[in-house]
């Protein structure tokens, strides 16, 4: 007890099994536990297992969006890249100082993660871990239940908020343990470890990568078009060719609102097409061709494509990019 009151956390929570089992181990040593859930513009998963399991463990959640900050991280990270464009250790470190804040609003006393010694090559080394803290000003605050016992012991230990003993030894990328306290706990159907975040996706990195070559910095618009279609690059601009009748309507849409120039086909279904940096004839009429290949036009044929570019509307005439030519764009 602290003062007459229970000691209380603030856990940060992916809606994975391994912050499920930190949350519910501080929880069964009778600590207060509310929770964080960071999104960032390339997250990926179901936010309604993160508002169930919430329930489920009658904890409040505060849901936090990382937008520009976390996309600057994204375009020059301090401290590089994971296996692909995943800034993780500095996504982590603005991950708890946003946490910081939040436990000082709600009066948490520490800091909890479901993070495993060396489950990740980068981002949960030791050295990496405490590096997190230190930068994010949490040094020796911050509880890892699931390998605490591996770990240098903690403020909360020290002062007795909880017990060290009631804590694991778990360490590398095996999950046996982590399995067998699900079956036991109950926890079902949690998110996919390590599938959260799509910059660890090689392909698409491929397009990140691609963007800041050009670009050099990232916006909210750019992740968004990032996230649909698919990409090539033609003589420096971007083309973007919807793939399904949702991703049509989304690129329709961010074009609207943006004024980004974009094409159709008349006459048959086919996708909408972006161009997204500054055109002339030359990008207009390979965007109109790879336009019709990717529409129902018969091949072969000539047809026409209506390109909306500010307030002008104009008509091209053109007959579908053949595949070799066009695998000579695609990001």
């Amino acid at each position: 007890m602290l003062g007459g009151r229970r000691p209380k956390a603030l856990a940060l929570f992916s809606g994975g099994l391994d912050s499920l089992l930190a949350i519910r181990l501080v929880l069964d040593q009778g600590v207060d536990v509310e929770a964080v859930h960071f999104v960032t513009p390339f997250s990926v998963g179901d936010e309604r297992v993160v508002d169930r399991f919430g329930e489920e463990l009658g904890i409040r959640v505060h849901k936090v969006f990382l937008g520009q900050e976390f996309l600057d991280l994204v375009a020059d990270p301090p401290h590089g890249y994971g296996s692909q464009m995943n800034p993780c250790i500095d996504c982590r470190i603005l991950m708890f100082k946003k946490a910081k804040e939040i436990a000082g609003r709600v009066g948490a006393d520490f800091l909890v993660t479901g993070e495993v010694l060396d489950e990740r090559p980068f981002s949960q080394r030791m050295e990496a871990m405490l590096l997190i803290e230190r930068e994010a000003g949490l040094e020796g605050r911050v509880l890892r239940p699931l390998s605490a016992r591996l770990m240098p012991e903690t403020e909360a230990e020290r002062l007795g908020l909880v017990d060290r003993g009631g804590f694991l030894a778990i360490r590398g990328r095996r999950r046996t343990v982590q399995l067998r306290l699900a079956e036991k706990f109950g926890f079902r159907d949690y998110l996919t470890p390590s599938g959260g975040c799509l910059l660890t996706d090689p392909a698409f990195a491929r397009r990140v990568r691609d963007h800041l070559r050009y670009e050099g910095r990232l916006t909210l618009v750019d992740a968004a078009l990032l996230r649909v279609g698919r990409h090539f690059r033609v003589c420096g601009v971007k083309v973007i060719v919807g793939r399904n009748r949702e991703e049509n309507e989304k690129l329709l849409s961010l074009a609207e609102k943006h004024g980004i120039p974009y094409l159709r086909v008349e006459g048959y279904k086919g996708p909408v097409t972006l161009c997204v940096g500054r055109v002339d004839d030359a990008v207009l009429d390979l965007a109109s061709r790879m336009t019709v290949r990717y529409s129902d036009a018969p091949g072969g044929l000539p047809v026409r494509v209506v390109c909306v570019c500010g307030g002008n509307r104009e008509v091209r005439v053109v007959r579908a990019i053949d595949d070799d030519e066009l695998a000579r764009f695609r990001v």
